[in-house]
């Protein structure tokens, strides 16, 4: 039997830290917690864990220092914490490091969420065939067989997003991907193009509902269930 997979979580409210650990024991994880950020360095160095969730404001080492310093001599999946939406847009841009972002208030069960879909791609354990193919000449993409009409803006959101899967873009960052020989100034511009391309991939494969919505941010790119239906 395999041992159960071990979880640091360092948030210095002890209310949200507990929340999140009786979340984490339901989902049968070990769970330990650290209110700062020394303290979490020190419980990641004792017992490295398979998953790191992180605080981004901690007294002392902040989270953003405790993220780098982590990540100089480890790949552990880690899911930062932030109280503040217009923050993630400089955490993307500064390559802190961090697998994913969540925002305060969150719902614990979209956290789990989070957390199974970090775990499985970190190990390996879940390996999809792809239900897509991308043909960088012709710029186009196929989804589960079907060549999906896509014009030149969808096409690079869409390959974007699916060659990072899991990955959060905010709306800005998607917005500079397209902007070369365009005159849009709004990333809202990036709703209207997301909403187009769920179109017509459900139009091609009516289960697979792919491209999720992150609150205040903007959009990830989620692996559709390989059991929902068959490719063609």
């Amino acid at each position: 039997m395999n041992a159960p997979l071990h979880i640091l979580v360092v948030e210095d409210d002890r209310k949200i830290a507990q929340l999140v650990s009786d979340y984490l024991h339901e989902e049968g994880y070990t769970v330990q917690q650290a209110q700062d950020g020394a303290l979490g360095w020190a419980s990641f160095r004792h017992r490295q864990p398979d998953l790191l969730i992180l605080d981004l404001m901690l007294p002392g080492m902040d989270g953003l220092t405790l993220c780098q310093e982590v990540r100089r001599s480890s790949d552990v999946p880690i899911i930062m914490l932030t109280a503040r939406v217009d923050e993630v847009d400089r955490l993307l841009g500064l390559n802190t490091g961090a697998d994913d972002y969540v925002c305060k208030p969150f719902s614990p069960r979209e956290l789990m969420a989070r957390v199974r879909n970090l775990l499985r791609r970190s190990r390996g354990s879940f390996q999809p065939a792809k239900p897509w193919r991308i043909d960088e000449a012709g710029l186009r993409i196929h989804w589960r067989g079907h060549e999906l009409d896509l014009t030149p803006v969808e096409y690079r959101l869409f390959q974007l997003l699916l060659t990072h899967p899991g990955r959060v873009f905010s709306r800005a960052h998607m917005l500079d991907v397209i902007h070369d020989g365009l005159h849009d100034t709004s990333d809202r511009v990036i709703d209207s193009h997301i909403k187009n391309l769920r179109k017509k991939i459900l139009q091609a494969a009516p289960l697979d509902d792919c491209i999720a919505s992150v609150y205040g941010i903007g959009y990830r790119f989620d692996m559709p269930d390989p059991a929902a239906h068959t490719s063609p």
